[in-house]
């Protein structure tokens, strides 16, 4: 009977955190979307699974694969390996510029947490959910 041979572990992401940033940025990217792993992977014409290993780092995307991952999340390739961060930098500076917005906010601290759970879950509610017509 032959031994069996050592296992010897293999650092798979020989990128580190960097690689970790990128896995999240592309699921957060996706999330904010509202986007799931089959639609992302339809919108880039990839297997949905290729869209998992790429969140769970058991894959690194190719350049092509960021180009592809970049216009399905509608962003830019810094934007995508930045995690979006100048994105939703904008995106906030809009909010705060809205007029309804800036009228609600100094009422948004006075809300107990059933209160912001209750608003948070109506307004996720109006934006994810398509409105169904008479």
């Amino acid at each position: 009977m032959t031994p069996a041979p050592e296992v010897v572990p293999i650092n798979v992401h020989a990128s580190g955190r960097g690689h970790l940033k990128l896995a999240y940025s592309i699921r957060s990217l996706r999330l904010r979307n509202g986007l799931s792993q089959r639609q992302l992977a339809l919108r880039m014409a990839v297997p949905r699974t290729y869209v998992s290993k790429i969140e769970n780092e058991k894959a690194t995307p190719t350049l092509s694969s960021l180009e592809r991952l970049a216009r399905a999340l509608e962003v830019s390739i810094p934007d995508l390996l930045s995690g979006g961060e100048r994105n939703r930098q904008e995106e906030v500076r809009e909010l705060m510029e809205d007029r309804f917005v800036a009228e609600v906010l100094p009422y948004l601290s006075q809300l107990n947490g059933m209160q912001m759970s209750s608003i948070l879950a109506q307004v996720r509610d109006l934006t994810v959910r398509p409105r169904r017509s008479a």
